[in-house]
């Protein structure tokens, strides 16, 4: 491990000219969270958003410390060039890149999750510029490929049922990069963007238990979560969730279309899948919307309360079928 500073800055030019110093600073984490950004409320949550996305295709985990990322200026609401900065610094000051020089940075990416750059929208002289035409993923820092290559990524589909015209499937991504080495807490190597506290708990110990169930599915990845759609309520994603993640992680059949499902479990270590509510709207949405190759898979606490024809009509449009009480190749 390289020698890691207490802190670490660099500059980005914002659109008027001006130049925007980031400051990223780290400390003993004493059971704070791993990363923290100093900004307006919108503007903390994107840095933040941001720095736990592009963190994901780092090949270590260390969660001992905490840093505190600030800027000193605020950036144009729908700037973004200040991105590439924000995650230059975080690195330099764990020790993962080590610059040469003060760093003048400008870039932006919709895929910091896969550590691509999508590109900038200003060039001021002299800086790394992100981007096509420079620097096109965060492994060329260190002289190594794109570290996208290395993610797998899997999504499944659940019902979003509120009784309004606003119903319907959706999705739910998990990507997972393997990790050089096995330690450290499970839950603190899933990142789930997007959503409240709450629900990053409870996407955390979903998948936390249900990778306890494989037996040697833990210590083993770092992972990113994403939704379709972040507002929802209750746990009828969970079932959904679980089999991205088993998917991306190489546990279970790829389907021909989608893995529609729902189901929650109160003991997801033991591979058990429990029932939701909302039987009869939620799989009328499910037959609505499956297509040809479609998996759709129920709990198995559902089968006997199945409206009369609702298999034969999923397999009429050419979708499979199953209602399972416990987790495995299905």
């Amino acid at each position: 491990m390289n020698q890691r500073p207490d802190t670490a800055v660099c500059r980005s030019q914002l659109a008027d000219g001006s130049i925007m110093t980031v400051t990223a600073t780290r400390r003993p984490r004493a059971n704070r969270a791993d990363v923290k950004c100093s900004a307006a409320p919108a503007l903390a949550a994107r840095m933040l958003h941001v720095l736990r996305l592009a963190r994901h295709t780092e090949p270590r985990f260390d969660s001992r410390d905490q840093v505190v990322v600030s800027i000193d200026r605020a950036p144009g609401v729908h700037e973004r060039d200040w991105e590439l900065a924000v995650v230059l610094a975080d690195r330099m000051v764990r020790g993962i890149y080590q610059p040469a020089a003060p760093l003048l940075a400008n870039g932006w990416s919709d895929e910091w999750q896969l550590g691509r750059i999508g590109g900038h929208d200003n060039a001021p002289a002299g800086a790394l510029l992100g981007g096509p035409d420079g620097l096109a993923h965060l492994g060329m820092l260190v002289g190594q490929p794109d570290p996208g290559a290395a993610v797998s990524s899997a999504r499944a589909w659940f019902p979003l049922h509120s009784g309004g015209i606003n119903d319907s499937l959706c999705w739910v991504e998990v990507s997972v990069y393997p990790l050089a080495r096995e330690g450290g807490e499970e839950e603190d190597a899933i990142a789930v963007p997007g959503l409240d506290l709450t629900q990053q708990l409870a996407v955390r110990q979903a998948l936390a238990g249900a990778r306890h169930f494989d037996a040697r599915g833990l210590g083993r990845w770092r992972s990113v979560v994403r939704f379709g759609q972040p507002r929802f309520h209750g746990h009828s994603f969970e079932l959904a969730l679980v089999m991205a993640d088993r998917l991306a992680r190489g546990r279970e059949f790829l389907p021909r279309g989608r893995i529609i499902a729902t189901g929650c479990s109160g003991a997801w270590h033991a591979g058990r899948v429990d029932p939701v509510d909302g039987c009869e709207p939620k799989c009328a949405l499910i037959l609505a919307q499956a297509v040809a190759g479609d998996r759709i898979l129920l709990p198995a606490a559902w089968e006997s309360a199945l409206a009369a024809g609702f298999v034969d009509a999923a397999h009429a449009k050419g979708a499979s079928l199953a209602c399972i009480d416990r987790i495995g190749i299905i």
